[in-house]
């Protein structure tokens, strides 16, 4: 914002889209900060935005209207069908990263599962995940030694976590962690609707020399009530050419690498 004084209100409304087209969902709150104006004054500039089809209230804060950014179903076999193209190309890339003879963590989720049959070229490779499907995938692989986490089980993601799960990752040295979310944005980071997930991520975070999110454009945008972790912890972003080049570079001025699948 400039520093010469009060906006009027058509100059507060478009910077206020400008920071959406950035986050994506932003809270009342933190556009009081931004705008530096008062709680009625965002609640009068959203009122009229929304009026005229620019935006869309949601609970405690505002989102751009044409924004497509959401959490995707929880069940495993539907989810499984959702972006594949964007999930391959994603894969491509995160499988560049991994190099011989290290130790690989893969979160649970659809678009890490991708990435196991790219991992058959590599020699002398660890992997670690907590997901059901990619393990089995995994041992079909005579090149990597898997280790499943173990924890509770979920049916619906066909994975597992919680204190025992993270139990195991404090007893490993990771060299490249893969994360997975539903949910992610510039606020707000990684979200998660399960404390018992961001419990075991939080332990691979800590575990693993470097962190890399693998994450398409259709999940941009979404909250949900735990953090994970802010992008700025991320050592990498790896997500798909979706996400306009203003939110590519608002997540780069964070701090992660961002590579852009096409």
């Amino acid at each position: 914002m400039s520093g010469n004084g009060p906006l009027i209100p058509e100059q507060r409304h478009q910077e206020l889209l400008r920071l959406l087209r950035g986050s994506g969902v932003l809270s009342i709150r933190e556009l009081t900060a931004r705008l530096n104006v008062s709680h009625m004054t965002v609640r009068r500039d959203i009122a009229a935005l929304e009026e005229s089809g620019q935006v869309v209230s949601v609970q405690g804060g505002v989102r751009l209207a044409d924004w497509t950014g959401n959490a995707p179903p929880r069940e495993r076999a539907t989810r499984a069908a959702l972006e594949v193209p964007r999930k391959q190309v994603i894969a491509q890339a995160a499988a560049g990263l991994v190099e011989d003879g290290t130790v690989v963590y893969l979160d649970a989720g659809t678009t890490c599962q991708e990435v196991v049959p790219l991992l058959a070229a590599r020699t002398n490779l660890t992997v670690v995940t907590n997901d059901f499907h990619a393990a089995l995938a995994l041992m079909a692989l005579p090149s990597v030694h898997t280790i499943h986490t173990g924890g509770e089980a979920d049916a619906d993601s066909g994975s597992s976590s919680g204190p025992l799960a993270a139990r195991t990752i404090e007893d490993l040295n990771i060299d490249l962690a893969f994360l997975s979310t539903g949910t992610w944005d510039l606020s707000h980071g990684v979200t998660s609707h399960s404390s018992e997930k961001v419990l075991l991520k939080r332990a691979v975070m800590a575990s693993a020399a470097s962190v890399a999110l693998l994450a398409d454009s259709t999940k941009w945008g979404g909250v949900e009530r735990f953090t994970v972790t802010r992008l700025d912890a991320l050592d990498t972003v790896v997500t798909d050419s979706g996400l306009p080049a203003e939110i590519i570079d608002s997540i780069a001025e964070q701090g992660p690498k961002v590579l852009r699948a096409e």
